[in-house]
């Protein structure tokens, strides 16, 4: 694989052979972004877990402290009160049975997050094989299924981000921006490896944290000592 200049420039800062501690990884992942845009950094967590059993599942919320970077567009699917409720939350679309058409017809996806009420599920349901593949379906474990507009709608726009464990026992998270600098990064980082290791599912065994590697969009992988979370 062709490698550009910038990607190797920083290749040769990384020693590959280093554990870093979380602080200095978090600082080499900023020095190694040299795009002209404001690179996400992003950690790739590798857990010693089976995900083909429903019993090693590693899944949950967290908001970070100084959120991603990036705002998130929220559509609400809901009807009545609640729907007044969520416009006034800040909710960038809300609707009911005339968005779920809208989704099903026009192939409509310019948002990034579905957050619904319960009784809107059987509908909403519907849509599982188009938004399942992109990870857009409402689920109660995400906190986007819920009677709680408000609560969820802040949440999502103060930072909240989901984790999921995938078919290779890897978890791909967003941690923030290079442009937050290594004292907001690490704090993120602290947070979400924290919410990681409290979800061990008990029934997995050996070694959980197998390994965490630290990068930005364009940069090479930053590897980070697991013992220090």
């Amino acid at each position: 694989m062709k490698r550009g200049k910038k990607y190797i420039e920083s290749l040769k800062q990384v020693d590959s052979a280093k554990l870093y501690d979380p602080s200095e990884a978090t600082a080499l992942a900023i020095a190694t972004a040299k795009a002209k845009f404001d690179e996400t950094i992003e950690v790739s967590v590798k857990l010693g877990v089976d995900p083909k059993h429903a019993d090693q599942q590693v899944r949950g919320v967290v908001v970070l402290p100084h959120g991603t970077g990036k705002t998130k567009r929220i559509l609400v699917i809901a009807k009545g009160e609640k729907a007044d409720v969520a416009a006034a939350a800040g909710a960038d679309f809300v609707g009911a049975e005339e968005m779920i058409a809208k989704i099903q017809n026009e192939q409509w996806f310019d948002y990034d997050v579905i957050v619904t009420t319960p009784d809107m599920m059987g509908l909403v349901g519907r849509l599982g094989k188009v938004l399942g593949p992109k990870g857009l379906m409402p689920n109660p474990k995400s906190g986007t299924v819920t009677m709680d507009l408000v609560r969820a709608i802040n949440e999502i726009k103060a930072g909240k981000v989901e984790y999921r464990v995938d078919k290779t026992a890897i978890i791909h998270c967003p941690i923030g921006k290079a442009s937050f600098g290594t004292e907001k990064l690490t704090e993120n980082l602290n947070v979400l490896m924290d919410a990681i290791i409290k979800a061990k599912p008990a029934a997995a065994k050996g070694q959980y944290l197998r390994s965490v590697v630290l990068s930005s969009t364009m940069g090479p992988g930053i590897k980070v000592n697991g013992l220090k979370f």
